[in-house]
């Protein structure tokens, strides 16, 4: 009998979510939190690789943060992946929460992501 805990219950929800949106066609915007930084990454499915990615380690997002789990930090890593998937020439994604609720960071940073241009 298998352990069942909030991480396992987590990754099934966010399985479900990336079937989902992978029958979309679209690049995903696919969102990890932890404690302590927040991290977003802009997946193109199709090809299977990484086209821009942010988090709080980022030097330019480190600096502007007293914290990396806080909203804030959400906001500005938000602000962060828009830019640079507009320098890839990336406007349409699908918004993959990751199994976590959208609320706080996480809405924190979709918000600050469709602010600044990215349509999702």
């Amino acid at each position: 009998m298998s352990k069942i805990n909030k991480f396992s219950r987590r990754h099934r929800r966010a399985k479900k979510a990336r079937m989902q949106i992978r029958e979309q066609g679209k690049a995903r915007l696919a969102v990890f939190r932890s404690g302590n930084h927040i991290y977003a990454q802009i997946i193109d499915d199709a090809q299977g690789h990484t086209v821009v990615s942010a988090s709080t380690l980022d030097k330019n997002v480190a600096g502007e943060v007293s914290h990396g789990g806080n909203t804030d930090a959400a906001k500005k890593v938000g602000e962060t992946i828009a830019s640079r998937a507009k320098e890839a020439g990336v406007e349409d994604v699908a918004f993959d929460r990751g199994g976590y609720r959208y609320h706080g960071r996480v809405k924190a940073l979709a918000e600050a992501a469709r602010e600044n241009g990215l349509k999702f």
